[in-house]
C-alpha cells in the first residue's frame, strides 16, 4: 500500500489526509521544524514545504499550513499545502482567503501573538486550533478547519493524478 506522510498531528490535518488519500496509510508525523506566524502568503507556503522538507521516508509527504497576510490594509486567513512526491515533483495549492477582525490583525501584527493565541483569547475556548478553528469562528461554524484542509488536499492530489496522467 502507498504511503503518506502528514507533517502535523493536528487531528483536523491528519483527518483530511485520511479522507482525501483513502488508498494510502497515513503517518502522522511531529513538525520538528521551529515555525513562527506566517504573515505573509508566501511565508504560509514555505512553512507548509518546511513541515515536509525534512521527512526522508519513501512515499508522498504532504505539508498544511495556515497564515495571515495583510492586502490594501486588510489582514485576510489564508491556508495552504505543499505536497512532494516519490520524485520530488513539489506541488501547491492554497484555500481559505477571508478577512480577520481587526482586532486579530492588531494582536498578530502588533502584539506579535500567533494567529491560534489570538483567536483563542477572543473566543475563550484554548482548542480552538483542534476544533473548528479560526475559519469556523468567521463563519459561525458554518466552515471548520478540516474542510479547508480537505480542499487543500484534493487540489494537491488532483494535480498530482493529473501529473502521473491517472
Amino acid at each position: 500500500m502507498n504511503k503518506i506522510y502528514c507533517a502535523s498531528l493536528n487531528p483536523n490535518k491528519v483527518n483530511a489526509v485520511k479522507k482525501v488519500f483513502g488508498n494510502y496509510l497515513v503517518y502522522p508525523v511531529e513538525n520538528k521544524n521551529e515555525t513562527k506566524q506566517p504573515k505573509s502568503i508566501e511565508e504560509t507556503i514555505d512553512l507548509a514545504y518546511n513541515r515536509i522538507k525534512d521527512i526522508n521516508e519513501l512515499g508522498l509527504k504532504i505539508g498544511l499550513e495556515a497564515g495571515v497576510s495583510i492586502i490594501d490594509n486588510t489582514c485576510y486567513l489564508v491556508n495552504f499545502g505543499v505536497l512532494v512526491d516519490e520524485d520530488n515533483n513539489i506541488y501547491k495549492a492554497g484555500g481559505t482567503f477571508i478577512p480577520l477582525p481587526d482586532i486579530i490583525k492588531t494582536k498578530i501584527y502588533d502584539e506579535n501573538l500567533e494567529l491560534k493565541d489570538a483567536i483563542q483569547e477572543l473566543v475563550k475556548d484554548k482548542d480552538i486550533n483542534i476544533h473548528t478553528g479560526t475559519i469556523g469562528y468567521l463563519t459561525n461554524d458554518l466552515v471548520t478547519r478540516e474542510d479547508i484542509f480537505l480542499e487543500i488536499c484534493k487540489l494537491l492530489k488532483g494535480q498530482y493524478l493529473k501529473r502521473r496522467g491517472l
